[in-house]
């Protein structure tokens, strides 16, 4: 799968392309759903996949812009290409910058410009949802009137009387019902980061966690948690803690610390990707640092008491 990053580097496909376009947020079974339709009708045209996706999502620059909290972001972009390549569905993926300029952009000059003239796109599916353009002026009917452009949409995939989409995911990963989220998923939700030097508090009770570094989302995600962690070290079941940890700092952005079981190797600079599995309880502040390492100690025995 080719990662093409930004306006300047678009993919080139002379003899024209099967297009699709969104955030891919989460890449649930709804956006799966889309991408093995545009795979099938790709192939029957003998034509590559291309996937077009927005950095920072559209939400996300709004909200920065009026100065608003930005809204819940299920994946960011290095694990959204990875689950996006992971389809086996996608030949490119072209990330376009969203900023003002871009969201300035008309809905037709979008079509013409990104879809006619760069991509050369033969046949676009879309979601039911989808709208583009300057004040989301686009939307299906008008990219059925373009005659050179096929252009298809699909209904909503439904899970236990739920529509899959993003939005379904971020809430039950608010609720801490991991199971669900990962109904609509069709995966665990997953986030990757490298390990960084943190405040090492785990390791004065013999409980060393590995600080992952994530990118300064804003995610839904929040509490301790069942985890299990890929990386050079195989697959380890742990515990991790995901949020701002009250108890010990007054800095909001949010932080994510791996406890690997039965492990004692040196992580720094190691980049691991993190499953969660199970909620154990919210996070709280303690009124002391000892309250917090009793309840470290409780955590991780919960979590190895824990079995799917």
């Amino acid at each position: 799968m080719k990662i093409c990053l930004g306006q300047a580097n678009a993919p080139d496909f002379p003899q024209g392309a099967a297009v699709t376009i969104g955030n891919f947020d989460g890449v649930h079974l709804g956006h799966k759903h889309i991408l093995q339709k545009l795979k099938h009708e790709a192939d029957l045209r003998g034509l590559p996949v291309a996937v077009v996706i927005f950095e920072p999502q559209p939400k996300e620059f709004f909200a920065r812009k009026a100065g608003k909290k930005l809204p819940y972001r299920i994946s960011p972009l290095r694990t959204k290409l990875r689950l996006l390549r992971e389809t086996g569905c996608v030949d490119a993926v072209w990330v376009l910058r969203f900023d003002q300029s871009f969201a300035d952009m008309t809905a037709q000059t979008f079509i013409d410009r990104l879809l006619r003239r760069t991509l050369n796109t033969r046949y676009l599916l879309i979601g039911d949802d989808f709208r583009f353009g300057a004040g989301r002026e686009g939307c299906f009917e008008l990219l059925s009137q373009q005659p050179d452009i096929q252009t298809e949409r699909t209904p909503s995939v439904i899970v236990e009387d739920i529509r899959t989409s993003s939005t379904a995911v971020r809430q039950a990963l608010s609720d801490g019902l991991l199971e669900y989220a990962k109904k609509l998923l069709g995966h665990d939700y997953v986030l990757s980061g490298k390990v960084k030097h943190g405040q090492k508090l785990g390791r004065t009770i013999n409980a060393p966690t590995a600080n992952i570094q994530l990118p300064p989302y804003h995610y839904a995600l929040s509490g301790v948690f069942v985890v299990e962690a890929d990386g050079a070290f195989g697959t380890r079941r742990g515990v991790a803690s995901f949020g701002f940890n009250p108890t010990v700092s007054n800095n909001r952005s949010q932080k994510l610390e791996v406890h690997l079981f039965d492990f004692d190797g040196d992580l720094y600079g190691q980049r691991i990707f993190v499953r969660f599995l199970h909620k154990l309880r919210d996070e709280q502040k303690f009124d002391s640092i000892e309250e917090l390492k009793t309840q470290i100690l409780q955590d991780m025995d919960d979590a190895r008491r824990w079995r799917q």
